[in-house]
């Protein structure tokens, strides 16, 4: 990307932060916002609507050609997303619409169609993404990196407490054992796994709250951006 539409990506398995983050920081810099990961869940909400199979490629390669996607970023709440024109809420959020779209992330035809939407969505004055591959794949010219963990076990009180105070009726244990599993398939596909670029940061957030990643990542992009020469708004981004 240019100079002038720098590229921040925090890549982690699920229940990391990395959405919470990311939004956060995309609104204090004044920058674009895109969460990859509902960009597969979009694409299982269109199926769903137009009751494709995802097991007939062909008719889900066309569904992803024509799907129009836009995201904004909301914080607290989930980034809004727009379909085809038409909002998209918590559907998205469920764990059988997590599930669908970890299927369809691991078909490379599928992830080629959307990468391409993915990359437009970097344009000045910058862009905040998060997902699994956008450092070491979709973004790898990006001007930070950032790898966000956090243990297993506090990913899933996590991604539990998120569901209960949106009305779900989920299982602790369930969770643990989805996340784990989640974890090794993301891991082990063949398309794009999850894994940490070489020239990425790690961050650990178990024992971190938000704001306290969020301060640890603007830092570390302040600092990579004065490396780069890049000018940015700094004065009206929140990095100052």
């Amino acid at each position: 990307m240019p100079p002038e539409s720098p590229v921040l990506t925090l890549d982690g398995p699920s229940g990391a932060g990395k959405g919470a983050v990311g939004q956060i920081c995309a609104v204090r810099l004044g920058w674009h916002y895109l969460d990859s990961g509902a960009v597969y869940r979009a694409l299982a909400h269109v199926l769903e609507k137009k009751s494709i199979n995802i097991r007939s490629l062909d008719d889900v390669l066309k569904a992803a050609h024509e799907m129009n996607f836009e995201c904004h970023p909301n914080p607290p709440e989930p980034a809004r997303i727009i379909i085809n024109g038409e909002s998209a809420g918590a559907e998205l959020r469920s764990e059988a619409a997590g599930e669908i779209a970890s299927e369809l992330a691991r078909e490379p035809r599928i992830r080629s169609v959307l990468l391409g939407l993915q990359r437009n969505a970097s344009r000045p004055p910058g862009l905040v993404t998060d997902g699994r591959d956008m450092g070491t794949v979709v973004f790898p010219q990006a001007v930070l990196k950032i790898f966000l963990t956090a243990s297993p076990e506090e990913r899933a009180h996590r991604r539990y407490n998120q569901l209960k105070l949106k009305g779900f009726d989920v299982s602790l244990a369930g969770l643990f054992q989805a996340i784990q599993e989640r974890d090794t398939r993301d891991a082990e596909r063949n398309a794009s796994p999850l894994k940490a670029a070489a020239d990425a940061v790690l961050v650990d957030s178990t024992d971190l709250t938000i704001e306290e990643v969020v301060t640890r990542v603007l830092n570390l992009l302040r600092t990579r951006l004065e490396i780069a020469g890049i000018d940015t708004v700094e004065q009206e981004s929140g990095l100052t």
